[in-house]
């Protein structure tokens, strides 16, 4: 026998008439669950479809119950009132006794075999919690399965995590066919198509709604409630719209619940729901753009009425709460908001200076982490700094943009761009940070302070690399200028530092190795050691360029000796490359390749430097072709000019001798015959990722560059396939029934295979893969 409640059937039952679309795996895993677990919770934030996805289990699941499936509808119910009585009115059971609801609940389920449905439980957990767990002693035939916004949290529970529709992160990266496989694009669709039946997913349409389902986070509610909108508006007029999303997504299913009639009334239930110290942890957060982890939220949003030894215990209410997101990643655990109830969070905070106040310890925060990260740079830590700034880098943004629109914070703007340096100059976001620092130039343009200075040394670094050297230069002048006005040595060393580099750079080669041992011996006397060891490399470079390549070696091998002793690696890559162009000049191959092979190594496994993997694979390039190995040489030719382009720089930029080393040795693959150059080029795609142009230069098949096949596992794959999707490494875990630990480990090997660092790496490989 199947029953439901008589006052009321789904919560969702205005939108059970519609389709439900995708959750394929997600029925499955959720019907495994039920067969293995007595009590299922299916939690998630409000809108992410609990409940529809509870009704189509029930559906699905009907005839494996002997006495069928009840369904008690919880959200009519005000908060903390009892649930036994809805209940035993779903099941018919007479009321004839002066017993208790949950006792004559309990005597008449103790010899049944049913499925118990307890819909939209969380503003009656406590009672339904009860209930349950009496139910599930007494009645050892019954299953249940609950949906709430949080766990019942007892004994046996199997939580299943909802996570929202998959969207595409960047409709540029995938192609149409790929992206109609993205549920939340599939839903706009299908739910448009019911305005407008001309509706389709053109090449107009679709980078379009695909940014719409990520501004709505793949919420199925929201995306229901925005294409209602679409019987006025354009879904481009929707998209300019949806900053102003509370006032926009109002015109839910009149027969739904009212809090599900509107995204603010969605909202407020979850709000309302909280403590009060959870309101104002929830307020507070919304002041992070992206994720953040737990000691930036004890650091900002612990004061006045919120102490720091009370964020950890907010913060998991608000996590079981579904409020705030987790997301695994390289054995760290960082926590995000999706936007919708971010933005909410930000309309709450009508204090000024409440607002204000999170601004500045917000900037301060990511001011200190940038200092910690300078200071402790010559040490083993440097490639998690680098991916602490990457997956920081929304804050970041957040922080500078406060800065530069706030009165007095120009300074202390220029002080974090100029500490955000190696992120600068590592290849990731070399034109982004130098027009950040020429915004932050222009705004002091008077002014003769260190923070000031301090950026026109960094950004003469940045421009001498994209081979803007005239403005390099000018930069390292006005640098210099500063640092005489006000008797500070220190800086007046980093403004020669740079100085010297021009010189390199301009072919100024004598120039520059007097003035780089000027500079080395300098950074010395101030104990900078990680600036000295990169003036050091650098000298080597003038020196070989110079034709001394013993030299070089004697002063890379210095620089190699240190690195080991302070455990960096940054400057020690640098130092394996020039090493390698100092052996090509002497002619000794094999050592040369050998040095570029340690420079590519400690690049695949720490850096990703986009900057050094090119020059080591020019490097390696000239090598092979001083070798006569012209079938390697050219593929290493186009793996170099594929990387180059991405960076958005040339080789030339590097210097005249650079550029005219390069250019010999593409004139030996211009004259080798066509069939050599065509056999070490037909493998290798015109476009490489940079693990995949380190992989070929360390020796993998070239094949293995060509197709990218895939060098996953099964498990991988599909692992990598959910991370593509946006998911978290607990929310993966849910789906694939298996811990989070163990799926830690996997996107561990995943990046390690590919040679990545980030799982948006990952993502726009599997989007390659298709």
């Amino acid at each position: 026998m199947t029953r439901q409640p008589k006052d009321a059937g789904f919560s969702g039952a205005g939108f059970a008439a519609t389709s439900f679309i995708g959750r394929r795996r997600e029925l499955d895993e959720a019907k495994a669950l039920l067969a293995v677990s007595r009590l299922v919770t299916l939690t998630g934030p409000g809108g992410v479809g609990k409940t529809r996805m509870a009704g189509e289990v029930t559906r699905l699941a009907q005839r494996a119950y002997r006495d069928g499936v009840a369904v008690a509808e919880l959200a009519p119910l005000s908060r903390n009132v009892s649930v036994a009585p809805v209940v035993v009115a779903s099941l018919e059971i007479p009321d004839q006794s002066q017993r208790s609801a949950l006792d004559r609940l309990a005597d008449y389920l103790e010899d049944k075999e049913l499925l118990l449905v307890l819909d939209n439980c969380e503003h009656v957990i406590d009672d339904a919690s009860l209930l349950a767990a009496r139910l599930l002693a007494r009645a050892p035939g019954v299953r249940i399965l609950a949906t709430s916004r949080e766990p019942l949290g007892i004994a046996g529970e199997s939580v299943y995590a909802i996570p929202p529709l998959p969207f595409p992160e960047s409709a540029a990266r995938v192609t149409a066919a790929q992206l109609e496989g993205f549920e939340a694009m599939a839903l706009f669709a299908e739910r448009a198509r019911s305005i407008d039946p001309s509706f389709s997913l053109d090449a107009a349409t679709t980078p379009v709604v695909a940014r719409i389902c990520a501004q709505l986070d793949g919420m199925p509610l929201a995306i229901e409630l925005a294409t209602t909108r679409l019987r006025s508006l354009s879904p481009s007029q929707l998209l300019d719209r949806l900053d102003r999303r509370f006032q926009l997504l109002t015109q839910g299913d009149r027969t739904a619940l009212p809090r599900q009639q509107t995204l603010r009334a969605l909202i407020d239930w979850s709000y309302e729901l909280c403590s009060e110290p959870e309101q104002l942890l929830w307020r507070r957060l919304s002041v992070f753009p992206g994720s953040f982890d737990l000691e930036a939220a004890e650091d900002i949003c612990a004061f006045g009425a919120l102490e720091p030894a009370q964020i950890m215990d907010l913060l998991d209410s608000l996590v079981a709460k579904s409020v705030v997101a987790v997301r695994r990643e390289d054995h760290a655990l960082s926590y995000y908001q999706l936007v919708s109830i971010r933005e909410y969070g930000q309309q709450l905070l009508v204090d000024g200076s409440e607002a204000d106040a999170l601004d500045a310890r917000h900037f301060d925060h990511y001011l200190r982490l940038a200092e910690s990260m300078v200071r402790q740079w010559c040490g083993p830590n440097q490639s998690r700094f680098l991916r602490s700034v990457r997956v920081n880098r929304s804050n970041f943004e957040a922080a500078f943009d406060w800065a530069l629109s706030t009165t007095g914070k120009e300074q202390s703007a220029a002080r974090l761009a100029s500490l955000l340096r190696y992120q600068w100059v590592s290849g990731n976001f070399i034109t982004e940070g130098r027009t950040l620092l020429e915004r932050i130039l222009e705004r002091q343009a008077h002014s003769a302070t260190r923070e000031k200075a301090s950026a026109l040394w960094v950004a003469a670094w940045v421009s001498l690399i994209q081979g803007e050297h005239a403005a390099g230069a000018n930069y390292a002048r006005q640098c210099l200028g500063i640092a005489r006005e006000l008797g500070d040595r220190s800086l007046a060393a980093h403004a020669k530092h740079w100085i010297a580099l021009h010189k390199l750079f301009s072919g100024d080669l004598a120039g520059a190795i007097e003035l780089y041992q000027q500079v080395a011996a300098d950074h010395a006397r101030h104990l900078d050691t990680a600036s000295q060891l990169t003036a050091l490399f650098q000298l080597g470079m003038a020196q070989v360029l110079n034709g001394n390549p013993q030299q070089a070696l004697d002063t890379c091998q210095m620089v190699i000796d240190r690195s080991e002793k302070h455990g960096e690696l940054w400057n020690r890559a640098y130092a394996h490359w020039i090493s390698a162009l100092s052996y090509w000049k002497l002619g000794h191959y094999d050592q040369a390749s050998n040095e570029a092979a340690a420079c590519m190594r400690i690049q695949r496994e720490s850096f990703q430097d986009g900057i050094c993997i090119a020059l080591c694979l020019e490097a390696l390039q000239w090598i092979t072709a001083s070798q006569g190995h012209l079938e390697r040489s050219a593929g290493l030719a186009r793996a170099v000019d594929s990387l180059w382009s991405e960076l958005g720089t040339a080789v030339q930029a590097f210097g005249p001798q650079m550029a005219e080393a390069s250019e010999q040795s593409r004139r030996l693959l211009r004259e080798a015959p066509r069939q050599a150059r065509d056999a070490g080029t037909e493998s290798i795609e015109s476009a490489l990722s940079r693990s995949q142009a380190l992989d070929y230069a360390l020796g993998i098949e070239p094949e293995r560059c060509a197709a990218a096949p895939n060098p996953l596992t099964k498990k991988e794959t599909q692992v990598a396939g959910l991370v593509a999707q946006g998911m978290t490494n607990r929310a993966i875990a849910q789906r694939l029934v298996v811990s989070p630990r163990t799926i830690d480990g996997h996107v561990e090997k995943i990046l390690a295979k590919l040679g990545y660092t980030s799982r948006t790496q990952i993502a726009v490989w599997v989007a390659a893969q298709g």
